[in-house]
């Protein structure tokens, strides 16, 4: 593997058999070294492929602005992330989580302590990658010596379920907030609220899916089943004047709105719930 550009002492850019870009990573792999010279392949820690990056220019700079500790630290984290949840990374991942532990570090060894406003509903929305989250804080403590406040597993755990969906991390902190609106909504109108013990996974996994298309997708109108709407209105007239009150409320709030096909399945699903377990 010849080397094509140094960017800093353990950083180098290089190209595969295919011509595409790659940047390879390992601790003094670029010290000493010239473009054109060969890559001590027994130093390379990760390799990064670029073809799908947007803007390869600032994930090099960025990457190459970044403690190459913290980047080994990501890297260990995410690869804890896809053998324990099953998903596939892209190389942006990297970058987003490594920025973040490293400021967290930084921000914790100065004193400067911030909570997340919604550790909460990542904890209940996204349990896994809340666990993921937990380990990361042992996995740092363990390498850096700075122990973590548990806000940061959750804060973590956005960053692992940002990778999961290939999108930015502002997005996943709407959907994350969308749902937790929705469900206070739901469990306050039905009385849900006041049953912490009901499995609230059954409403979950549904609005869960419906938030993020929402967020992250041309909302798209269904195909409306009139003998469906008919019955689901006259035979569940509460849930379905609930399930609307929900729907305009995030057309207000978000300016997306659901289908008439995901608006009856939500009321299905409440009132399945409100059967179950409000009573």
């Amino acid at each position: 593997m010849r080397i094509e550009k140094i960017i800093n002492n353990n950083i180098i850019s290089t190209r595969d058999d295919k011509g595409i870009e790659l940047v390879a990573m390992g601790k003094g792999i670029g010290f000493g070294q010239r473009a054109g010279g060969e890559v001590e392949e027994g130093r390379i820690e990760k390799i990064f492929r670029l073809e799908n990056i947007d803007d390869t220019e600032y994930f090099k700079n960025l990457l190459a602005s970044l403690p190459i500790e913290f980047i080994r630290l990501s890297n260990e984290i995410l690869s804890y992330a896809k053998e324990t949840l099953g998903f596939e990374l892209n190389s942006n991942s990297y970058l987003g989580l490594t920025d973040h532990i490293n400021f967290a570090v930084e921000r914790q060894r100065k004193g400067m302590v911030f909570s997340n406003a919604l550790h909460d509903e990542i904890k209940l929305f996204y349990p896994n990658e809340y666990l993921v989250g937990k380990h990361a804080l042992y996995l740092i403590e363990n390498q850096t010596g700075c122990r973590l406040p548990e806000d940061e597993a959750a804060s973590i755990a956005l960053h692992i379920v940002n990778a999961e969906m290939n999108s930015a991390i502002s997005t996943t902190f709407v959907i994350t907030k969308m749902m937790r609106e929705m469900m206070e909504i739901i469990e306050e109108k039905v009385g849900l609220s006041e049953k912490s013990e009901y499995p609230r996974d059954v409403l979950i996994a549904n609005i869960k899916y419906l938030a993020k298309r929402l967020v992250s997708e041309e909302p798209l109108r269904g195909r409306e089943d009139m003998l469906l709407h008919q019955f689901v209105k006259k035979n569940y007239p509460e849930e379905y004047i609930l399930i609307d009150r929900v729907n305009r409320y995030i057309e207000e709030r978000y300016q997306c709105f659901m289908t008439e096909e995901e608006k009856l399945y939500l009321v299905l699903n409440v009132k399945r719930v409100n059967d179950l377990y409000a009573r």
